[in-house]
């Protein structure tokens, strides 16, 4: 493909044409002409040398700027047009108004190798490579697509009113943005397109320079819809995570050895379907008697293969189990396409020969599946997590052992969990898409390092998250061409940031880290969604509801003034040192009722769309102190330590069923959540279903996610709860 590069005026008639406002300008071809231009249009005026060849005007000292009268336009011109050289070819003169702003934008059009074309707006002019302050989404984009990457700049401030000039009238803004994505839909052959800078007069968006590349044989920009729902192998799907029966192929005698484990952990999760095992010795492994030969095991008692064995043996016990009904097929074994040539071949086979006996291929190179719905542990890493609703699905196997880790902790439970090894079948966004029809399922949990098709993995993840949240982490983030220079859009749109326009267009809900992920996950597992980003905050000690303001203030929660009648009925609760504020302060006047009575006040209210309750424990850690006293338990103790584990556990339960009963998200934070989870009030968090967030800073990050998720559903018409 070769590339090339439109004239300036070539660029901004291409544009024009689809909506891009332009000063007016004249194109001419001497000194003289300018003049007469520049007295039509009016000084003071900018004239460049324009010509089909001359891309870098800039560079090579090509623009004159500020020319306030005809000797200075004559002047310029004549110099300009001295200054072409035979390489530049045919050449003329562009004049066109100099215009002034205090804001300038930059937006275009960028090709990126994995989501192909993209649109980009952010702060242009001088300040473009300081901030690098850039929205990208890939294209096509919506009219909310266009309005939620102008929210999405961080400098967004630079938008309203400033140094006496109107607000930046968003639609007209939007318009580019989408008048771009029409060019990047509709001319298969634009590669990029650059509006550096779109100054803001009167509040209005207008470019005054364009740059558009051309490349023959460039394919169209796709739209981000699939055609119909995305083929699944339900069968397959279904023999993965529901398994009637379970043949473990290469089943060892050695504590030490995969085949070991993977048959142990099995029968240690408690799994009720048929187990079944091969042994090239046909000993007994863990109590079950083993074969040989999977010719000898009963034909219809194993849809689900798990592979211990190596690689060379694979395909003889793959066509084998087809024959006897295998319709699922988990490949632990190593050697394939993460080794060597050899390996990428052997890899290829087994893909080729699964298709060919109609079994469904996870892995190779996995550690495992678990579906606690079934009481399945096929796997080779612990642990075993408790029964929930989060659908985990990784690129790497230790992160699904780091998921179930965290839900062990924290007693929020999994559904179904798989480690993808090399993927060469199925892949994550495979699984993540059986997760949205999976009705055991209430969020999906991923781990990624790359997507080879971004468009394609775009176009399945939508229909995930228009059904049900999606929370992602990946790895990689950090991109060597970040830091490159930020003065044009195509090194603007670097890899991560179309990476997470991409996700944030698609409804995908991306965490920071694991940890928030997983957080964010098990807040959409356990909590209502927010219907709008008004949030109370309900402390008994000052200092954490302070922390708690803090960390909201840089999300689009609002930490919202309380209104006068529900600072009226909080006072007939709470003696008069009660902050009267938000966050609302208890200021120790707490009774035994006091918590539950407030937190129903504060939920109730339709002004307050989430709550986060901050606290918890406290009397309980008392309780500890005093149960473990050498005057435990005289002196009255016995009766005050219940007492202060009752109240606990009463607060946990109060704020899981007022958010039952409001269909708010009611969040409990503690330290106590790690730093002693037999604490009363956490245990009674984990025992009510939900999870006790381990600082305030992680419950405002988790709440910030699930709003930002209502958000995105809202402003498409979908209902707010994913299951209505």
């Amino acid at each position: 493909m070769s590339n090339r590069t439109l004239s300036e005026a070539a660029s901004k008639e291409l544009l024009a044409s689809y909506g891009v406002p332009f000063a007016p300008e004249r194109i001419v071809a001497d000194a003289e002409a300018a003049v007469a231009a520049a007295s039509e249009l009016g000084f003071p005026v900018v004239v460049k040398l324009n010509g089909d060849k001359i891309a870098h005007k800039t560079e090579r000292g090509l623009v004159r700027l500020r020319l306030a009268d005809p000797a200075a336009v004559e002047t310029a011109a004549s110099d300009l047009l001295a200054a072409a050289t035979d390489d530049d070819g045919e050449v003329s003169l562009l004049v066109a108004p100099m215009l002034s702003g205090n804001r300038e934008l930059i937006a275009g059009i960028s090709t990126d190798e994995q989501f192909g074309r993209t649109v980009v707006v952010g702060v242009g002019g001088i300040l473009a490579e300081a901030v690098a302050d850039v929205s990208v989404r890939p294209a096509p984009i919506s009219e909310v697509d266009a309005h939620e990457m102008i929210d999405g700049l961080a400098t967004k401030a630079l938008l309203g009113p400033f140094r006496g000039e109107p607000a930046i009238d968003r639609d007209a803004l939007a318009g580019v943005l989408l008048a771009l994505s029409k060019v990047a839909v509709e001319l298969p052959e634009v590669a990029s397109v650059d509006l550096n800078p779109l100054i803001v007069v009167d509040g209005r968006p207008v470019a005054v320079d364009a740059l558009v590349e051309t490349t023959e044989g460039a394919g169209a920009a796709a739209p981000l819809q699939a055609d119909g729902p995305t083929e699944l192998d339900i069968e397959g799907f279904d023999a993965l995570f529901n398994p009637k029966g379970v043949l473990v192929a290469g089943a060892s005698t050695h504590p030490g050895k995969f085949g070991f484990v993977a048959l142990h952990n099995i029968l240690a999760a408690g799994f009720e379907g048929t187990i079944s095992a091969t042994n090239r010795d046909g000993a007994d492994v863990l109590g079950i008697p083993t074969v040989t030969d999977v010719d000898e095991v009963p034909a219809g008692t194993a849809d689900l293969l798990v592979l211990c064995t190596p690689a060379s043996a694979n395909p003889s016990i793959i066509r084998a189990a087809a024959a006897k009904g295998t319709r699922a097929v988990f490949v632990a074994s190593a050697g394939y396409g993460e080794a060597d040539d050899e390996g990428r071949r052997a890899q290829d086979d087994l893909v080729a020969l699964t298709r060919e006996v109609g079994v469904l291929l996870a892995g190779p190179n996995g550690q495992g599946v678990v579906s606690t719905p079934a009481k399945l542990c096929a796997q080779i890493v612990a642990p075993f997590p408790p029964e929930g609703r989060i659908g985990v699905a990784s690129q790497s196997g230790n992160f699904v052992s780091s998921f179930l880790n965290y839900s062990v902790q924290t007693g929020v439970g999994i559904s179904r969990a798989i480690s993808a090894g090399n993927a060469a079948a199925t892949s994550v966004a495979d699984y993540l898409g059986y997760y949205g029809t999976d009705p055991a399922t209430a969020v999906g949990l991923a781990y990624v390092e790359g997507v080879s098709d971004g468009r394609a993995f775009l176009e399945r993840m939508r229909q995930v998250t228009e059904v049900k949240p999606l929370v992602l982490v990946k790895g990689g983030a950090t991109a060597g061409g970040q830091r490159a220079a930020a003065s044009h859009t195509g090194s603007l749109a670097t890899d991560d940031r179309v990476f997470d326009g991409a996700c944030r267009q698609s409804g995908i809900t991306r965490a920071a880290t694991v940890e928030e992920a997983f957080d964010v996950a098990a807040t959409f597992a356990t909590q209502p969604l927010p219907r709008g980003p008004r949030v109370v905050v309900l402390t008994t000690v000052g200092g954490w509801g302070v922390v708690t303001a803090d960390a909201m203030a840089s999300t689009a929660l609002e930490l919202i003034a309380l209104p006068d009648d529900l600072m009226e009925a909080i006072d007939g609760k709470l003696p008069p040192r009660w902050s009267r504020n938000n966050p609302v302060d208890l200021a120790g006047g707490e009774t035994r009722d006091t918590i539950p009575e407030v937190l129903d006040l504060v939920a109730s209210h339709p002004e307050v769309d989430a709550v986060i309750h901050l606290g918890i424990g406290i009397q309980s850690n008392q309780a500890r102190l005093m149960r473990q006293g050498r005057f435990y338990p005289d002196h009255g103790l016995e009766r005050i330590v219940e007492y202060h584990e009752r109240q606990d556990a009463r607060f946990a339960q109060a704020a899981a069923d007022v958010s039952d009963r409001t269909g708010k998200p009611v969040l409990v934070a503690t330290e106590l959540a790690v730093a002693d989870p037999a604490n009363a009030g956490p245990a009674a968090v984990r025992a009510s279903g939900r999870l006790c967030y381990a600082s305030a800073n992680r419950a405002v990050a988790a709440l910030a996610h699930a709003w930002e998720y209502s958000r995105w559903r809202q402003a498409r018409g979908l209902a707010v709860d994913p299951e209505a």
